[in-house]
């Protein structure tokens, strides 16, 4: 079980194992969001080690989900680029979010044609399809 620091100014603080634990990412993916600009700037603690905040970990949910999506790495990187933007970058992001959406659904009518062919040849295995 892992236990969450306090820092000075009195926040929770997570370290890079209690992130690995909570998010299911590994600590060299973490390191590597960080290098490439997909992570925000990440505080260290005196002795130069991470300090992960509440809100890193909701970064990190949202840029899991956009993993999912099949957001190429570059477009996430951008999309963080456009928020440390501030918010004259809303239209900007609303483009790329809306894109993959438009891309999310296409996978999804693809995988329900993908799966009605399986359910038709599993109907043939089992003595259902003709």
């Amino acid at each position: 079980m892992t236990v969450m620091q306090t820092s000075r100014d009195g926040h929770d603080t997570y370290s890079i194992s209690e992130v690995v634990a909570v998010t299911g990412l590994t600590a060299h993916t973490l390191r590597w969001y960080e290098r490439i600009g997909l992570m925000p700037h990440i505080d260290r603690s005196h002795t130069g080690q991470r300090r992960y905040g509440r809100k890193d970990l909701d970064w990190l949910e949202f840029v899991n989900k956009l993993r999912l999506t099949g957001m190429p790495v570059a477009d996430m990187v951008r999309y963080a680029e456009l928020v440390r933007q501030g918010d004259s970058t809303y239209p900007e992001r609303r483009e790329l979010l809306e894109s993959t959406r438009r891309d999310v659904l296409t996978r999804i009518d693809e995988l329900r044609d993908t799966l009605a062919v399986l359910d038709w040849k599993i109907g043939m295995y089992s003595g259902d399809g003709a």
